[in-house]
């Protein structure tokens, strides 16, 4: 079982910049793929980044250039650095981990991002 629990959410400027943590427990953090996810209301929740284990990274085109994702396999610890942030970046922002090894995935409870004009 792995277990993960988000920070850093709050209320910033369209413009402005926030940095996502997402601290897990549980389980070896290195062998976790990482991702961070997000839901607007009334949408889906769509992916907005992935970080591998070999520190690949992958990101949505809405996000790209503005947003990074990293990783601190030493203090299991995965984080979303976003930047130039836009109003339609609100929304309420998740981190999964995903374990090959048993093919689960694994959420965390979210933390709300609202970017104001």
């Amino acid at each position: 079982q792995v277990q993960l629990v988000e920070s850093g959410g709050g209320v910033v400027q369209a413009g402005g910049s926030l940095r996502l943590s997402c601290a897990a427990s549980g389980s070896i953090f290195s062998i976790l793929v990482m991702s961070w996810f997000r839901q607007a209301p009334g949408k889906q929740r769509e992916l907005v980044a992935t970080i591998g284990t070999g520190f690949t990274t992958n990101y949505a085109d809405s996000v790209k250039g503005r947003f990074t994702i990293s990783r601190d396999n030493a203090k299991n610890t995965v984080y979303l650095q976003m930047n130039s942030l836009k109003v339609e970046d609100t929304a309420v922002y998740y981190c999964k981990a995903w374990r090959s090894a048993t093919r689960s995935d694994y959420w965390g409870q979210g933390t709300q991002v609202t970017v104001s004009a």
